[in-house]
C-alpha cells in the first residue's frame, strides 16, 4: 500500500511526461501527414525523376528502424553542425518516418478515385493541382481516414522510443522514477494505464471514422 501511495504522489511527474508524449505525437502526426500527402500528390506528376526520388525515400525510410533514424537526427546531425533538442528531434524523426508510410496510404486513396474524374476536371480548365484539391482529395480522404487513425494510435505508442534520445516524454520520466524509487511494477503499471487513457479516445475516433466511411459507401 505504501508503494502505491508513493506512486500516487509521483503521478504529476508522469502526467507532465504524458503532455510531452501528446506533443510529440501531434507534431509527428502533422509532419507525417504533410510529407505523405505532398509526396502522394507529386507522384501523380509526369516527372520520372521526381517519382524515383519519392520511391527511394519511401523504400529507405520504411526499411530503416525509426530508432536508428532518431539517433541519426539527434546525434548524427551534430557532426555537420545541426543540433536539435530532444523533442524537436523526436517530432522530426517520427514525422519523416511516418511520412514514408503515409505516402503509400495517400497514394492508395488517390488511386481509389477513378482517373476519369481528374481528366474531366482538366478538360474543364482546372489545373492538375486544383482538380486534386477540389475533386480527388475529398473523395480519397474517405479511404484514407481509417488508416490515418490507426497510424496515430501506433505513433502514440511508438513515442516511447523517444526516451532513447532523452525526450522527456512519459516513458522517459517513468524510467527515471523507477531508477529513483525501484518501484518498477507500480510505476510501469500506472504508465500503462496512462497510455491506455490516451489511446482509447484515438481508437474511438478511428472507429467513428470507419463507420462514417462505411455509411458513405452504401
Amino acid at each position: 500500500m505504501n508503494a502505491w501511495l508513493t506512486v500516487w504522489g509521483l503521478l504529476p511527474v508522469l502526467l507532465i511526461g504524458a503532455i510531452t508524449t501528446v506533443q510529440v505525437t501531434a507534431g509527428g502526426f502533422v509532419v507525417a501527414v504533410l510529407i505523405g500527402l505532398g509526396c502522394a500528390i507529386m507522384q501523380n506528376f509526369r516527372s520520372r525523376l521526381l517519382r524515383a526520388v519519392i520511391a527511394v525515400y519511401v523504400d529507405v525510410f520504411r526499411a530503416v528502424p525509426v530508432l536508428t533514424q532518431l539517433f541519426i537526427i539527434y546525434f548524427g546531425l551534430t557532426e555537420i553542425g545541426i543540433r536539435l533538442d530532444p523533442v524537436p528531434s523526436a517530432i522530426v524523426g517520427f514525422g519523416i518516418n511516418g511520412g514514408a508510410y503515409l505516402t503509400e496510404v495517400f497514394r492508395a486513396g488517390i488511386e481509389s478515385v477513378h482517373q476519369g474524374q481528374l481528366e474531366a476536371a482538366q478538360m474543364l480548365g482546372m489545373t492538375r493541382l486544383r482538380a486534386m484539391r477540389i475533386i480527388i482529395l475529398p473523395q480519397a480522404m474517405r479511404v484514407v481516414l481509417p488508416p490515418l487513425g490507426n497510424f496515430a494510435i501506433g505513433l502514440l505508442k511508438d513515442t516511447a522510443l523517444a526516451s532513447a534520445v532523452a525526450a522527456p516524454e512519459l516513458m522517459f520520466r517513468a524510467r527515471n522514477l523507477v531508477d529513483r524509487t525501484f518501484l518498477s511494477t507500480q510505476i510501469y503499471a500506472v504508465t500503462a494505464v496512462i497510455y491506455l487513457a490516451m489511446s482509447l479516445p484515438l481508437g474511438h475516433l478511428t472507429r467513428r471514422a470507419e463507420a462514417r466511411v462505411a455509411r458513405g459507401r452504401r
